[in-house]
């Protein structure tokens, strides 16, 4: 892959995965590529919500600085 999934995307192929992994139903082999395949897209949605949380404080960070009484 060579584009980083939207957040969406990837949490989408993420319950996919996990569904796939409960059913069950798979060769040893599969589960392991399922499992590392999930491990990627949730390490992918976890710096989406880093970055968004990062960008955030930010934002309340520059309000709460150009917005004090007094200045």
């Amino acid at each position: 892959m060579t584009e980083k999934p939207s957040y969406e995307e990837a949490r989408e192929e993420l319950v996919e995965v996990v569904r796939r992994l409960e059913a069950g139903g798979t060769t040893l082999e599969e589960s392991l590529a399922l499992w590392e395949r999930g491990e990627a897209l949730a390490t992918i949605c976890q710096d989406w919500l880093d970055g968004a949380r990062e960008r955030l404080e930010q934002v309340t960070q520059a309000g709460s600085t150009t917005s004090e009484p007094g200045s």
